[in-house]
């Protein structure tokens, strides 16, 4: 979960997010020596005395000037690519979830135990508990294991939204009449939050995504899905 003074990304908590934040810091490592170098050719150009005005070819500079930005680009792509193609994998999948977005709340349906329907909705600041998130709380978790592939297949019944969970790098717009699917694999245990991240409306800012991961053999008792 974010906090007031973070400046990085949420720690991730699946090997997705792990490449996302590697990612991350390879191109903003490109981008500091960048603008280094751009920084310091500004120096130069302002405090020269400018005692080669009278070059007028340079081919070996114009050269490198070429060169450089284009092997620049592909250091970018290819990790860019490699990470593309990760998220768009399917590996076997264990378990299928569905979500649902509507105006304004998300449903879900564990379509590998007998149909389990259910809707999210955020919860009213008069219905929270001491150490709850105001304006990400749920009344329904979404209780997955961890350590397992799971795939979530997301729709909207409406209008456009976003089902998003930033701790596990998933960001899948739902859309109506369309059946869009990831995958991911959590790590470790914990309750992580979300929020829709399309623009849907007028309570837009007023669903969020709350994803419980437990181990997989708490996960099997099933006690997680008396709703």
């Amino acid at each position: 979960m974010a906090h007031a003074t973070q400046v990085g990304l949420q720690d991730a908590t699946s090997p997705i997010m792990e490449e996302l934040i590697s990612f991350h810091d390879h191109a903003l490592m490109i981008i500091f020596l960048i603008s280094f170098l751009v920084l310091y050719a500004l120096f130069l150009t302002l405090t020269t005395k400018l005692t080669n005005t009278n070059i007028t070819d340079a081919q070996e500079m114009e050269t490198v000037w070429t060169i450089l930005p284009a092997i620049i680009l592909v250091l970018i792509a290819l990790p860019s690519l490699r990470i593309l193609y990760l998220t768009d994998e399917v590996n076997d999948p264990s378990f299928t979830i569905k979500a649902i977005g509507h105006q304004w709340y998300w449903a879900y349906e564990y379509t590998d135990y007998g149909g389990l329907i259910f809707n999210s909705y955020m919860l009213p600041p008069l219905f929270l508990e001491p150490g709850d998130l105001r304006l990400l709380e749920v009344d329904n978790r979404v209780v997955l294991p961890i350590e397992a592939p799971v795939r979530m297949m997301i729709t909207s019944q409406d209008v456009l939204h976003s089902w998003t969970i930033p701790s596990l790098g998933l960001k899948t717009d739902a859309i109506p009449g369309r059946l869009n699917q990831t995958t991911f694999t959590a790590t470790r245990p914990g309750v992580y939050y979300g929020q829709c991240s399309e623009i849907c409306g007028a309570n837009h800012s007023f669903m969020p995504i709350v994803l419980e991961l437990i181990p997989l053999k708490v996960f099997e008792m099933g006690p997680v899905f008396t709703l």
